[in-house]
């Protein structure tokens, strides 16, 4: 089972592994590498992005003959600090990261006129800037740089907070303002926008330094004292206010499933390496924080390219 069909297989298994705490033997199925589709009978969303591309922008502004023009200008500057991981207005542009993001726009250009492909999914999840994949709404307070120049993420933690509904936006924008308190680098809506809060290079606090060590839902002498803030990139859901039992939306299940073979794709984690929280840490005995995400992630079974 491959791309749609088994993408379709998980989301649509959801609700039966609310029960489920338990870790499943996970593989590569996606040994193709196919691209992560919603599947017929899973949306897509179809409106424009909430966070367009600076070189995209500007490409489209070099199409419409507007390179002499200061908002052009800006533009091309902002594209720049795009592709080296930094936010619209941050800081001064160098002459290399000028050429960078004129080379950029001009390859954008040709796309939007057709005569370039567009990226394949490989190739997009490890483009700096604002990357985008169609069906999810990204948008990313601190855009990303140069995957090479990233931490060293080995893992992805699933994690539930008892924020309410619609507090995802602020809780990213407080994560942006100071990168390393307690909180993760992606926080999720429950409509399945997606926020990414901090550069790539910068570890937020969180996790309890791996301290579960009675194999309760995996084996924890793979993870005991070893998955921690420091290897592993967080993934926040937003939502189970004021019932900490209350799963995920739906929109955060399709989001996270497009989400997390983007992250495994740009920093070559395998499907075996996506953890729960409750799965490493001991939590909250009120529900299994992060159980179904991760169960799900690891049987949708994206396989990164440089895994094959």
């Amino acid at each position: 089972m491959r791309g749609p069909a088994l993408l379709a297989a998980v989301v649509a298994s959801f609700g039966a592994w609310h029960a489920v705490a338990l870790a499943e033997e996970s593989a590569c199925a996606n040994s193709a590498g196919a691209p992560p589709i919603v599947a017929q009978g899973q949306p897509v969303a179809t409106q424009k992005p909430a966070d367009v591309p600076r070189v995209e922008l500007a490409a489209r502004l070099a199409a419409a003959g507007a390179t002499a023009t200061d908002q052009y200008e800006r533009m091309r500057e902002n594209a720049a600090r795009e592709l080296a991981g930094r936010p619209d207005g941050s800081g001064a542009v160098s002459a290399e990261e000028l050429r960078a993001a004129d080379d950029a726009i001009a390859r954008q250009v040709r796309i939007d006129q057709g005569a370039l492909p567009p990226p394949g999914f490989a190739a997009l999840a490890r483009q700096p800037g604002r990357p985008q994949i169609a069906g999810l709404d990204i948008v990313y307070l601190n855009p990303l740089g140069d995957p090479a120049r990233a931490n060293a993420w080995q893992n992805i933690i699933a994690h539930q907070t008892e924020g309410p509904p619609g507090s995802a936006r602020r809780e990213a924008g407080d994560q942006f303002a100071h990168p390393t308190k307690r909180g993760v680098t992606i926080w999720v809506e429950t409509d399945g926008t997606v926020y990414w809060s901090t550069a790539e290079n910068v570890i937020p606090t969180h996790g309890e330094g791996g301290d579960r060590n009675d194999n309760k839902y995996i084996d924890n002498t793979k993870t005991y004292h070893t998955v921690n803030k420091t290897n592993s990139i967080g993934v926040e859901f937003i939502g189970n206010y004021p019932d900490v039992a209350k799963p995920v939306t739906p929109e955060q299940v399709r989001a996270w499933l497009l989400l997390v073979p983007f992250l495994q794709e740009r920093y070559g984690i395998p499907p075996d390496r996506i953890y729960a929280h409750n799965w490493i840490d001991f939590k909250d005995q009120r529900y299994c924080e992060g159980c179904e995400l991760a169960a799900l992630a690891r049987k949708l079974g994206y396989c990164p390219s440089g895994l094959r």
